[in-house]
């Protein structure tokens, strides 16, 4: 049963006409844009203090509503890969792409925009399925059960190991979020549930 309270939205800035969106979220019914506002240390914030200082005020345009969660990630994903982030020539302030991987660029390779956007939702979204059934699961799951369920199975057979999945358990074991059972060496468990 999925509840349908979710937008999509953009943060624009009035002083262009029409006014120019620098930042794409996803929210709820109940989340207040205020809390947009709110001071902190991000690209979006500096944007938004700079909008105050000349006398305006940001421009909240909830773009799509009555969205499940999925829906509006996945709408999320694709705006803010078509409108790219600041980091790759694009508009938007988001910050997608972790800082500690720009040591890894391959100069000789071409990079469409938006690609690297797409990566790492997708990236977000794949670790919060796995997490989410470990979470449910307090007894913990073992990287096949992962690989079923959420029909990430290995394209070689049975006889080879889930890569997919496995990648997914080792990102969260190594973000604390999840840990080897205490009891079972073959079943992950979010942290403070371990049995």
């Amino acid at each position: 049963m999925s509840s349908h309270n979710f937008h999509v939205y953009a943060i624009k800035d009035p002083r262009t006409s029409p006014a120019r969106p620098f930042y794409v979220g996803k929210g709820t019914e109940i989340q207040s844009h205020e809390d947009l506002m709110q001071p902190d240390d991000s690209p979006r914030y500096a944007r938004i203090e700079q909008i105050f200082e000349s006398g305006h005020k940001p421009v909240v345009d909830i773009m799509i509503e009555d969205l499940t969660e999925g829906q509006a990630a996945r709408l999320e994903a694709e705006l803010i890969a078509a409108f790219g982030t600041e980091e790759t020539g694009g508009l938007l302030t988001n910050l997608i792409v972790p800082r500690e991987n720009e040591e890894k660029r391959h100069d000789h390779l071409v990079v469409p925009q938006g690609c690297l956007e797409r990566a790492h939702i997708g990236l977000d979204l794949l670790k919060g399925g796995v997490l989410g059934l470990v979470k449910a699961n307090p007894g913990g799951v073992t990287h096949g059960e992962v690989a079923d369920t959420l029909r990430m199975p290995s394209l070689h057979g049975k006889s080879h190991t889930d890569h997919l999945p496995c990648a997914m358990l080792e990102l969260l074991m190594e973000e604390g979020k999840i840990a080897r059972s205490d009891t079972l060496a073959d079943k992950y468990v979010a942290r403070g549930m371990n049995s």
